[in-house]
């Protein structure tokens, strides 16, 4: 499989995964509409706006990880892939493999 076929499934998971964050966040805010409990106040646990602020922050990572994944394609078809965004030195592939749409090498990233 080449870099840019992984990075293409990484993005065909990724915008999955939004759709499915999204669809998730729409049932939450629709429920705190439908409902009229004191939700800061129930006892039964996790609020209704903390669920919705939960959902909202994975949806945030999602999308962040979406804009990461399409800077690499870019960088890939640019024939900059692989290179650090920082110091220009190579990219070790051990962190390309864990992370393929990494933009600076360890060093960089510390």
């Amino acid at each position: 499989m080449t870099v840019t076929d992984e990075l293409t499934r990484a993005r065909a998971e990724t915008l999955a995964q939004i759709d499915a964050l999204t669809r998730e966040f729409d049932e939450v805010v629709a429920a705190s509409r439908s409902s009229n409990a004191d939700d800061e106040h129930d006892p039964e646990g996790a609020t209704i706006a903390f669920e919705r602020q939960q959902v909202a922050a994975l949806l945030d990572q999602a999308r962040r990880r979406l804009a990461d994944v399409d800077d690499a394609l870019a960088r890939a078809e640019t024939g900059d892939y692989g290179r650090c965004a920082d110091c220009g030195q190579p990219i070790a592939p051990e962190r390309l493999a864990a992370r393929p749409q990494a933009r600076t090498c360890i060093a960089c990233a510390h």
